[in-house]
């Protein structure tokens, strides 16, 4: 808009384009958003290609999703795209196809065609393009001079769409040898698998949007094996019961979020050694602790305890999944990578409570781990009660008090909490009374 009152300011194209390369992506992230946008057109099958030719390597992600036109592609290729999102959509800011793809390649071109569609659209982005010109300017490459490599999925009237990657800039060292760029992208591919394995195991294993469909995903034509971060398959695995943690915004809405916590099993109570390696997962085991973070089914954040407590060999068992309210993910800041999340302060105190009764019983696993005598094995047949490791509305006062006077005693501070946690308020020995 022009006029006296406003002057139209457009970024610069080139400027802005390299700036927001360096937002927090990895290749498996970066892979991770496009399966993202793959799932949301309805994808039942999603492939990822990673290929290495030396300076012409390449990666590709395929979907059998709905595809688009070509007015749809020209408006999924703006960065801040104009969409109106679907309520369980796994997309949220409008810039994860752009800046996931060019944070790792130099060259970024989609190729589409629609479920009810004859034609196939492409568009790119080439940054050095880009930066020549300095401009907005999408280009609109020909089909007939697109190689097979992009448009071969699409070639047989399949619809879908194809996200193509070239100048690997920020996937492959500078003047490399062949067996350099073999040997990067095969630890790159290796790394892609478990991350999506990781963070799609609810898709992969049908868990999501209450059991809709499996969504098959292979990397290099090998299907993936969803990764289950809670061992759930082991018959030692502890599910505590699930929490509802409430809070009241300011505008007096309810905010609730259910939180699951679980507590795996020691390394002589797996069913296996390589069942135990496995569950350590892609960080291994003391990073993987803590919190599991789901947005949409989608996991966002992997293990870590959010500066609610510290990581602590000790407490390596302990797995807790978070499932963000929907609707609700602006109030837990997660990042445009889609890796971190922010706790509210208003749920801070009664996630703390629950990682602490948690820990305190990963903890007794942990020693029962170290100790020789089987007997001391806890039954994995004896569930924990309903009552067990509730959280009520007076859990943030007495969370006060206890941080107050046991703060630096963690390992008391964990014991008196799960002592609180699984109190039978009914027990008349609890007063002292016969």
């Amino acid at each position: 808009m022009t006029g006296d009152q406003y002057t139209t300011v457009v970024p610069s194209a080139g400027r802005l384009m390299v700036s927001l390369r360096d937002i927090g992506y990895e290749v498996p992230s970066a892979v991770a958003d496009l399966v993202d946008n793959a799932i949301d057109a309805n994808a039942k099958s999603i492939a990822i290609d990673i290929v290495a030719d030396g300076g012409e390597s390449w990666i590709r992600v395929t979907d059998d999703g709905f595809g688009i036109s070509r007015a749809e592609l020209d408006e999924a290729m703006r960065y801040g795209t104009q969409a109106a999102y679907a309520p369980r959509a796994l997309g949220h800011f409008g810039l994860g196809l752009k800046t996931a793809s060019l944070s790792q390649c130099r060259r970024l071109t989609v190729a589409s065609r629609p479920l009810h569609g004859t034609r196939i659209a492409v568009r790119r982005w080439d940054l050095d393009v880009v930066l020549a010109r300095n401009s907005w300017d999408l280009e609109h490459p020909r089909v007939a001079d697109c190689p097979s490599r992009l448009v071969g999925p699409l070639s047989d009237g399949s619809h879908g769409t194809v996200v193509f990657w070239e100048k690997l800039d920020r996937v492959i060292p500078p003047r490399p040898t062949d067996a350099m760029t073999e040997r990067v992208l095969r630890k790159v591919t290796d790394d892609v698998r478990e991350h999506l394995a990781m963070v799609f195991h609810r898709f992969l294993d049908g868990e999501a949007y209450n059991w809709r469909e499996r969504i098959s995903i292979r990397v290099n034509d090998e299907p993936l094996k969803a990764w289950d971060p809670f061992a759930r398959s082991e018959a030692h695995t502890r599910t505590l019961p699930l929490q509802r943690l409430e809070y009241t915004e300011a505008d007096g809405r309810e905010i609730v979020t259910e939180v699951q916590p679980y507590v795996l099993p020691g390394q002589q109570f797996f069913s296996s050694p390589d069942a135990h390696r496995t569950a350590a997962g892609p960080a291994r085991w003391n990073r993987h602790q803590g919190f599991y973070v789901f947005r949409r089914d989608r996991l966002i954040q992997a293990g870590g305890w959010n500066r609610l407590r510290t990581l602590d060999e000790h407490a390596k068992l302990a797995r807790i999944a978070v499932d963000l309210p929907l609707g609700e993910e602006h109030r837990f800041a997660v990042d445009v990578a889609k890796m971190r999340v922010s706790i509210p302060e208003d749920l801070r105190a009664g996630l703390r409570a629950v990682a602490s009764a948690a820990v305190a019983v990963a903890q007794e696993s942990y020693r029962d781990h170290l100790d020789a005598n089987v007997a001391a094995t806890p039954d994995p047949s004896e569930k924990p009660s309903a009552e067990a490791i509730s959280i009520s509305r007076d859990w943030p006062a007495i969370m006060s008090a206890v941080d107050r006077v046991l703060g630096e005693d963690m390992e008391l501070r964990d014991r008196l909490l799960l002592e609180l946690a699984n109190a039978d308020p009914d027990d008349a020995t609890l007063l002292g009374r016969e």
